[in-house]
């Protein structure tokens, strides 16, 4: 079995929506250089903000 690794040892981004910390999980592990927002939330909320008209 692979040696665990701490939470704090795994490598971090901010997210582009919030600008909090988040870290890398197994599921992105793939796609981590792909990954901008720290959740769906995030994700839902920038592209509601780019549908609001400019006034």
């Amino acid at each position: 079995m692979p040696k665990m690794r701490k939470k704090s040892d795994l490598p971090s981004k901010d997210c582009a929506q919030c600008g909090l910390p988040f870290t890398w999980r197994k599921k992105w592990a793939k796609v981590w250089d792909e990954v901008r927002y720290c959740s769906d939330r995030c994700r839902a909320a920038s592209k509601k903000k780019a549908k609001e008209p400019q006034t």
